[in-house]
């Protein structure tokens, strides 16, 4: 029997796996009908006028001699006051509603702005005000007063996966719009700030310096996320690149559009991850979920029926993978909003609602400030309050850019342990941190969830 072969150009071939690894939610064209070659195009074509620079000014002190901050020295010399000069940086965002002007961007690109500059790809260039921010989850609202514009539809974040194809479109070192491509290289990523709301999509489409606010899109040509951080030694990209997935980005444009800010409450309760110990010690079949470790008095857990070691899988519907996941799920949740909450209790599966309420009001006794914790001031629990119960100390303050600020610690933070320690009041505390000068490890309460910060 004869055999025929039929040979395949590299070209055709090419063309034939690209379509096989395009995901199946895809309405990419392999090809732009001119000259063969797969293309993203027609997508990008769409998709780039939603996407703006950002410029940003700021005011920042000069340098000076040491001399000149000494108010007796300049009045004896009749020095004027400090001067400072403007400075400029640049960002990225994206047109979200096209007839109110709404541009998202990320916090930290307009933070301490005296003025930010909004330029459109078709090159013009308008004044932005600020409608509001959140600095837990690094998005803040613009609004530009601009005709003819064109916004990028959301789409839903939850639906990616790890090898999903995106595209990273923004302002790199001020280039101008730029636009990469990559995968999903893992989801519900944390940790890369203590202090925020973070369930970053990491990806590998090259993120740099500017960046920050642009889009990162699938292949339907929907924003899936904001572009924020990258893991750069060098300063630049090496491959590791984080975004605010477009179901959190949702969450909080809708709070700051009703009502100027996000307004968080509080559970009233308290979790931890799950171990594969203590899941076999549940007769869980998985770590995955959030164990309820405390639970308030008058709270809305407990009036919701929650108990410790109840096992929290799922709000809404949408499954829990830990307890950081359980905090950004609560801490995008308005006061007032009512939540249905699967549980498992004793191995059974079991639902009940619970309605967020108002953040306390921990206001302490007379503050005093801590040496070793330069910026931040501290104070007993006052009497009567809502959290009572608990043992500890609250930070009253913390002054920006302090180096407690820079270490993690906040306003509102309860430590409740120094150095493996606990500590009852400030006398306690102080006490702790004077035999140990050099390392000090604080355990926190941040709202219903537990921290630890190392200061060195």
């Amino acid at each position: 029997m004869k055999k025929s072969f039929r040979f395949i150009s590299s070209r055709t071939l090419f063309i034939g796996l690209l379509v096989v690894a395009l995901p199946a939610y895809s309405t990419i064209p392999v090809s732009d009908g001119k000259n063969g070659l797969p293309t993203l195009a027609p997508m990008l074509k769409d998709v780039t006028p939603t996407v703006v620079n950002i410029s940003v000014q700021t005011r920042a002190a000069i340098e000076e001699n040491p001399l000149f901050r000494d108010p007796f020295f300049r009045h004896f010399f009749n020095l004027p006051d400090q001067a400072a000069r403007p400075e400029r940086s640049v960002g990225s965002g994206v047109i979200v509603d096209a007839a109110q002007g709404f541009v998202i961007t990320n916090y930290h690109v307009i933070k301490d702005a005296q003025q930010v500059v909004v330029t459109l790809k078709d090159r013009r260039q308008f004044q932005a005000k600020l409608v509001g921010t959140d600095p837990g989850t690094d998005i803040a609202l613009l609004k530009i007063d601009a005709k003819n514009l064109q916004a990028l539809r959301l789409g839903d974040s939850d639906l990616l996966n790890v090898g999903d194809f995106v595209v990273a479109i923004g302002n790199p070192f001020g280039l101008g719009q730029t636009v990469t491509s990559g995968i999903v290289s893992a989801l519900g990523r944390s940790g890369i700030d203590i202090e925020g709301y973070e369930d970053f999509i990491q990806t590998d489409a090259s993120i740099n310096p500017g960046n920050s606010g642009g889009a990162l899109v699938n292949l339907k040509g929907e924003l899936v996320g904001i572009n924020t951080a990258i893991v750069a030694p060098t300063g630049a990209n090496v491959g590791i690149g984080f975004a605010v997935p477009s179901v959190m980005v949702k969450a909080v444009l809708d709070q700051i559009v009703r009502f100027g800010e996000v307004r968080r409450g509080r559970l009233g309760a308290t979790s931890e991850d799950i171990t594969h110990e203590l899941a076999g010690s549940l007769g869980l079949t998985s770590t995955a979920g959030a164990i309820i470790s405390t639970v308030e008095p008058n709270s809305p857990a407990e009036k919701a029926g929650i108990k410790p070691r109840d096992v929290i899988t799922a709000v809404n519907g949408k499954a829990i993978r830990d307890s950081v996941d359980l905090r950004n799920k609560i801490g995008l949740m308005p006061i007032g909003e009512t939540l249905n909450l699967g549980l498992i209790r004793n191995g059974k599966p079991i639902t009940t609602k619970v309605t967020i309420a108002k953040p306390h009001d921990e206001r302490g006794t007379e503050a005093e400030t801590v040496p070793q914790l330069a910026g931040a001031t501290v104070a007993n629990l006052k009497t009567g309050s809502s959290r009572e119960r608990i043992e500890g100390v609250l930070v009253t303050k913390v002054d920006a850019n302090s180096p407690a600020w820079l270490h993690g610690l906040r306003p509102g933070d309860i430590i409740i342990g120094a150095n493996r320690k606990k500590v009852r009041s400030v006398q306690e505390f102080l006490a702790v941190l004077r035999k140990h000068e050099d390392s000090i490890m604080l355990n926190l309460l941040r709202g219903d969830f537990r921290l630890t910060l190392i200061i060195r």
